[in-house]
Protein backbone atom coordinates (compact mmCIF):
# COMPACT_ATOMS: atom_id res chain seq x y z
CA UNK A 1 0.00 0.00 0.00
CA UNK A 2 2.95 2.33 0.61
CA UNK A 3 3.88 2.15 -3.08
CA UNK A 4 0.35 3.17 -4.05
CA UNK A 5 0.19 5.93 -1.45
CA UNK A 6 3.26 7.65 -2.88
CA UNK A 7 1.99 7.88 -6.46
CA UNK A 8 1.47 11.56 -7.31
CA UNK A 9 -2.28 11.57 -8.01
CA UNK A 10 -3.00 9.24 -5.10
CA UNK A 11 -1.08 11.55 -2.76
CA UNK A 12 -2.81 14.67 -4.12
CA UNK A 13 -6.25 13.09 -3.79
CA UNK A 14 -5.53 11.85 -0.30
CA UNK A 15 -4.33 15.31 0.78
CA UNK A 16 -7.53 16.82 -0.62
CA UNK A 17 -9.69 14.36 1.29
CA UNK A 18 -7.83 15.06 4.53
CA UNK A 19 -8.33 18.80 3.99
CA UNK A 20 -12.06 18.32 3.32
CA UNK A 21 -12.55 16.23 6.44
CA UNK A 22 -10.47 18.41 8.75
CA UNK A 23 -11.80 21.76 7.50
CA UNK A 24 -13.15 24.43 9.79
CA UNK A 25 -16.96 24.24 10.20
CA UNK A 26 -17.22 27.60 8.46
CA UNK A 27 -15.58 26.30 5.26
CA UNK A 28 -17.26 24.45 2.38
CA UNK A 29 -16.75 20.71 2.06
CA UNK A 30 -16.75 19.88 -1.65
CA UNK A 31 -13.63 18.88 -3.59
CA UNK A 32 -13.04 18.24 -7.29
CA UNK A 33 -10.43 15.95 -8.84
CA UNK A 34 -10.28 16.57 -12.58
CA UNK A 35 -8.10 15.58 -15.50
CA UNK A 36 -7.75 13.71 -18.79
CA UNK A 37 -8.82 10.11 -19.13
CA UNK A 38 -6.23 7.55 -18.12
CA UNK A 39 -4.16 9.64 -15.70
CA UNK A 40 -5.20 7.54 -12.71
CA UNK A 41 -8.12 9.43 -11.14
CA UNK A 42 -10.21 6.34 -10.40
CA UNK A 43 -7.07 4.51 -9.25
CA UNK A 44 -6.49 7.33 -6.76
CA UNK A 45 -10.15 7.39 -5.76
CA UNK A 46 -10.11 3.67 -4.99
CA UNK A 47 -7.14 4.07 -2.64
CA UNK A 48 -8.61 7.13 -0.93
CA UNK A 49 -12.01 5.47 -0.55
CA UNK A 50 -10.40 2.55 1.25
CA UNK A 51 -8.11 4.75 3.34
CA UNK A 52 -10.93 6.99 4.55
CA UNK A 53 -13.82 4.49 4.52
CA UNK A 54 -15.59 6.69 2.00
CA UNK A 55 -18.82 5.74 0.32
CA UNK A 56 -17.99 5.41 -3.40
CA UNK A 57 -20.25 5.54 -6.45
CA UNK A 58 -19.40 5.74 -10.14
CA UNK A 59 -22.02 7.49 -12.26
CA UNK A 60 -23.27 5.91 -15.48
CA UNK A 61 -24.40 7.79 -18.58
CA UNK A 62 -27.79 6.03 -18.55
CA UNK A 63 -28.64 6.91 -14.96
CA UNK A 64 -31.67 8.86 -13.84
CA UNK A 65 -31.71 10.94 -10.66
CA UNK A 66 -33.49 8.10 -8.90
CA UNK A 67 -30.84 5.60 -10.02
CA UNK A 68 -28.09 7.88 -8.70
CA UNK A 69 -29.59 8.07 -5.21
CA UNK A 70 -30.38 4.36 -5.23
CA UNK A 71 -26.72 3.60 -6.01
CA UNK A 72 -25.55 5.74 -3.09
CA UNK A 73 -28.00 4.06 -0.71
CA UNK A 74 -26.97 0.59 -1.89
CA UNK A 75 -23.36 1.54 -1.20
CA UNK A 76 -24.51 2.56 2.28
CA UNK A 77 -26.37 -0.72 2.77
CA UNK A 78 -29.72 1.07 3.04
CA UNK A 79 -32.99 0.02 1.40
CA UNK A 80 -34.03 3.00 -0.77
CA UNK A 81 -37.29 4.79 -0.06
CA UNK A 82 -39.83 5.16 -2.85
CA UNK A 83 -39.34 8.84 -3.75
CA UNK A 84 -36.38 11.16 -4.35
CA UNK A 85 -36.97 13.41 -1.35
CA UNK A 86 -37.03 10.52 1.10
CA UNK A 87 -33.98 8.89 -0.53
CA UNK A 88 -32.05 12.14 -0.22
CA UNK A 89 -32.95 12.34 3.48
CA UNK A 90 -31.84 8.74 3.98
CA UNK A 91 -28.45 9.43 2.40
CA UNK A 92 -27.96 12.70 4.28
CA UNK A 93 -28.80 11.05 7.60
CA UNK A 94 -26.29 8.25 6.99
CA UNK A 95 -23.56 10.71 6.01
CA UNK A 96 -24.18 12.75 9.17
CA UNK A 97 -24.37 9.79 11.55
CA UNK A 98 -21.44 7.85 10.10
CA UNK A 99 -19.14 10.84 9.57
CA UNK A 100 -17.89 9.09 6.43
CA UNK A 101 -17.09 11.02 3.22
CA UNK A 102 -18.66 10.43 -0.19
CA UNK A 103 -16.75 10.04 -3.46
CA UNK A 104 -18.69 10.51 -6.71
CA UNK A 105 -16.72 9.29 -9.73
CA UNK A 106 -17.58 10.14 -13.35
CA UNK A 107 -19.22 13.26 -11.95
CA UNK A 108 -19.45 14.84 -15.41
CA UNK A 109 -22.88 13.18 -15.45
CA UNK A 110 -23.87 15.44 -12.58
CA UNK A 111 -22.46 18.57 -14.19
CA UNK A 112 -24.27 18.01 -17.49
CA UNK A 113 -27.63 18.97 -15.99
CA UNK A 114 -28.84 21.39 -13.33
CA UNK A 115 -31.33 18.83 -12.06
CA UNK A 116 -28.48 16.35 -11.68
CA UNK A 117 -25.91 18.64 -10.10
CA UNK A 118 -28.42 19.84 -7.53
CA UNK A 119 -28.54 16.28 -6.20
CA UNK A 120 -24.93 16.69 -5.06
CA UNK A 121 -25.81 20.11 -3.68
CA UNK A 122 -28.72 18.65 -1.69
CA UNK A 123 -26.53 15.85 -0.30
CA UNK A 124 -23.91 18.33 0.84
CA UNK A 125 -26.35 20.86 2.32
CA UNK A 126 -28.26 18.13 4.09
CA UNK A 127 -25.21 16.49 5.67
CA UNK A 128 -22.22 18.89 5.56
CA UNK A 129 -20.19 15.79 4.71
CA UNK A 130 -16.91 15.84 2.81
CA UNK A 131 -17.82 15.08 -0.82
CA UNK A 132 -15.25 14.56 -3.58
CA UNK A 133 -16.34 14.83 -7.21
CA UNK A 134 -14.15 13.18 -9.85
CA UNK A 135 -14.36 13.84 -13.58
CA UNK A 136 -12.71 14.78 -16.83
CA UNK A 137 -10.69 17.91 -17.55
CA UNK A 138 -13.77 19.99 -18.42
CA UNK A 139 -15.53 19.30 -15.12
CA UNK A 140 -14.46 22.62 -13.50
CA UNK A 141 -15.82 24.60 -16.46
CA UNK A 142 -19.09 22.67 -16.30
CA UNK A 143 -19.48 23.27 -12.58
CA UNK A 144 -18.73 26.98 -13.01
CA UNK A 145 -22.16 27.30 -14.68
CA UNK A 146 -23.83 26.46 -11.36
CA UNK A 147 -22.89 29.17 -8.88
CA UNK A 148 -24.49 27.54 -5.85
CA UNK A 149 -22.35 24.44 -6.02
CA UNK A 150 -19.28 26.19 -7.47
CA UNK A 151 -19.14 28.44 -4.39
CA UNK A 152 -18.99 25.39 -2.15
CA UNK A 153 -15.83 23.93 -3.66
CA UNK A 154 -13.01 24.01 -1.11
CA UNK A 155 -10.35 22.16 -3.10
CA UNK A 156 -9.64 21.84 -6.84
CA UNK A 157 -7.20 19.02 -7.64
CA UNK A 158 -5.88 18.86 -11.22
CA UNK A 159 -4.65 15.31 -11.87
CA UNK A 160 -1.03 15.16 -13.02
CA UNK A 161 0.66 13.05 -15.70
CA UNK A 162 2.93 10.27 -14.46
CA UNK A 163 6.42 11.28 -13.42
CA UNK A 164 9.46 9.02 -13.36
CA UNK A 165 9.10 8.38 -9.64
CA UNK A 166 5.52 7.25 -10.30
CA UNK A 167 6.73 4.83 -12.98
CA UNK A 168 9.22 3.35 -10.51
CA UNK A 169 6.48 2.87 -7.92
CA UNK A 170 4.10 1.37 -10.48
CA UNK A 171 6.88 -1.02 -11.48
CA UNK A 172 6.82 -2.38 -7.92
CA UNK A 173 3.11 -3.09 -8.37
CA UNK A 174 2.85 -4.32 -11.97
CA UNK A 175 6.32 -5.76 -12.60
CA UNK A 176 7.43 -6.92 -9.18
CA UNK A 177 10.65 -8.95 -9.15
CA UNK A 178 11.54 -7.79 -12.67
CA UNK A 179 14.58 -5.55 -13.08
CA UNK A 180 13.90 -3.03 -15.85
CA UNK A 181 16.65 -0.71 -17.05
CA UNK A 182 16.06 2.94 -16.30
CA UNK A 183 16.44 4.00 -19.93
CA UNK A 184 13.68 1.62 -20.98
CA UNK A 185 11.44 3.10 -18.29
CA UNK A 186 12.30 6.62 -19.51
CA UNK A 187 11.39 5.57 -23.06
CA UNK A 188 8.15 4.09 -21.72
CA UNK A 189 7.27 7.33 -19.92
CA UNK A 190 7.93 9.34 -23.07
CA UNK A 191 5.98 6.98 -25.33
CA UNK A 192 2.92 7.05 -23.06
CA UNK A 193 3.07 10.82 -22.49
CA UNK A 194 2.65 10.15 -18.79
CA UNK A 195 -0.78 8.50 -19.10
CA UNK A 196 -0.95 6.22 -16.08
CA UNK A 197 -3.16 3.57 -17.67
CA UNK A 198 -0.76 3.17 -20.60
CA UNK A 199 2.22 3.02 -18.25
CA UNK A 200 0.53 0.15 -16.39
CA UNK A 201 -0.28 -1.68 -19.63
CA UNK A 202 3.37 -1.46 -20.71
CA UNK A 203 4.65 -2.69 -17.36
CA UNK A 204 2.26 -5.64 -17.52
CA UNK A 205 3.44 -6.38 -21.08
CA UNK A 206 7.06 -6.24 -19.98
CA UNK A 207 6.38 -8.58 -17.07
CA UNK A 208 4.67 -11.07 -19.38
CA UNK A 209 7.51 -10.78 -21.92
CA UNK A 210 10.07 -11.48 -19.20
CA UNK A 211 8.14 -14.55 -18.03
CA UNK A 212 7.82 -15.86 -21.62
CA UNK A 213 11.55 -15.37 -22.20
CA UNK A 214 12.70 -16.77 -18.88
CA UNK A 215 14.46 -13.65 -17.62
CA UNK A 216 14.07 -11.24 -14.73
CA UNK A 217 16.17 -8.51 -16.38
CA UNK A 218 14.73 -6.41 -19.21
CA UNK A 219 16.91 -3.95 -21.11
CA UNK A 220 16.87 -1.98 -24.33
CA UNK A 221 19.18 -4.61 -25.75
CA UNK A 222 16.96 -7.64 -25.14
CA UNK A 223 13.44 -6.19 -25.20
CA UNK A 224 12.31 -6.16 -28.82
CA UNK A 225 8.59 -5.44 -28.45
CA UNK A 226 6.98 -2.09 -29.37
CA UNK A 227 5.79 0.02 -26.47
CA UNK A 228 2.05 0.50 -26.13
CA UNK A 229 1.12 4.12 -26.87
CA UNK A 230 -2.65 3.80 -27.16
CA UNK A 231 -2.55 4.12 -30.93
CA UNK A 232 -4.14 1.33 -32.95
CA UNK A 233 -1.64 -0.46 -35.21
CA UNK A 234 -1.70 0.59 -38.85
CA UNK A 235 -3.11 -1.84 -41.36
CA UNK A 236 -0.90 -3.30 -44.02
CA UNK A 237 -0.78 -1.58 -47.37
CA UNK A 238 -2.48 -3.64 -50.02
Amino acid sequence: MSNIAGITNVALTNQAMVQLQERSPSLPGLGVLHGHSGVGKSFAASYVANAHRAFYVQCKSTWTRKKFLEAILREMGIMPAKNLADMNEQACEELMQSGRPLIIDEADWLADSKSHVMLAMDLYEGSQAAILLIGEERLPAKLAKFEKIHNRILKWVPAQPCQMRDVLQLTEIYARDIQIDEQLLLNLLDATKGVTRRVCVNLENIRNWAADNGTNRVTLANFDEPLFTGQAPRGRNV
